[in-house]
């Protein structure tokens, strides 16, 4: 992967992340439980439907750059997959104080094993070679 692609594969993964969150707190999943009443908290639901909305639009673009600038569509698409679960997991500790248990921890490096696989295999050459017909 070349060296804009990862970091556009892992800003993808993070905007994913931001945005699970953010709808998350639009459908009242937030640390302090159920809302008071009044046009606060529908205001508060709005905004993060929207920040959920423009999350996913923005991820999606650098997604698509990352994509552009990798070397496979596997590469880019593991590595914004990662981040994305790893964000999510850091998210979901700071905003909803959720844990992470034995099979979390064990998910999390394979993953990492998986993508360290990935970036540091060599590309393999075609067999049989292509020939240059020349006319």
């Amino acid at each position: 992967m070349r060296a804009g692609g990862g970091a556009a594969a892992a800003a993808a993964g993070l905007l994913g992340a931001a945005a699970a969150a953010a709808a998350k707190l639009a459908l009242g999943a937030g640390p302090g439980g159920e809302a008071a009443g009044g046009w606060l908290p529908v205001l508060l639901r709005v905004a993060c439907a929207g920040l959920a909305l423009a999350c996913n639009a923005v991820m999606w673009t650098v997604f698509a750059k990352a994509l552009r600038l990798s070397s496979s569509s596997a590469a880019a698409s593991v590595t914004t997959t990662a981040s994305s679960f790893i964000c999510s997991a850091i998210l979901g500790k700071l905003l909803f104080g959720e844990t992470w248990t034995l099979l979390w921890w064990l998910g999390l490096a394979v993953t990492l094993c998986g993508l360290v696989l990935l970036h540091t295999a060599s590309p393999q050459p075609l067999w049989p070679p292509l020939e240059n017909k020349e006319d």
